[in-house]
């Protein structure tokens, strides 16, 4: 999970927990911008999520987009 540790080394975060009514969300972000914000599916590991979790940060690194899964449902 080579793009959370580059992550997290850059000062950044990841937050993995409830969010309002969502039972389990993994969110990530640095000091500027929101990254990520992940929906553990139903029968989704953790692990699983993180690793969706990384391929996310990678995706935002790679050009720019953020995916919302919190405000955004379609995503």
């Amino acid at each position: 999970m080579k793009n959370i540790e580059a992550l997290i080394d850059d000062g950044g975060d990841i937050t993995i927990g409830a969010i309002g009514s969502i039972q389990c969300a993994a969110t990530a972000a640095d000091d500027h911008n929101a990254m990520a914000m992940l929906v553990r599916r139903e029968g989704e590991t953790l692990n699983a999520l993180l690793k969706r979790l990384d391929k996310a940060i990678a995706k935002f690194y790679e050009d720019g987009t953020v995916i919302d899964e919190i405000n955004d449902p379609a995503e």
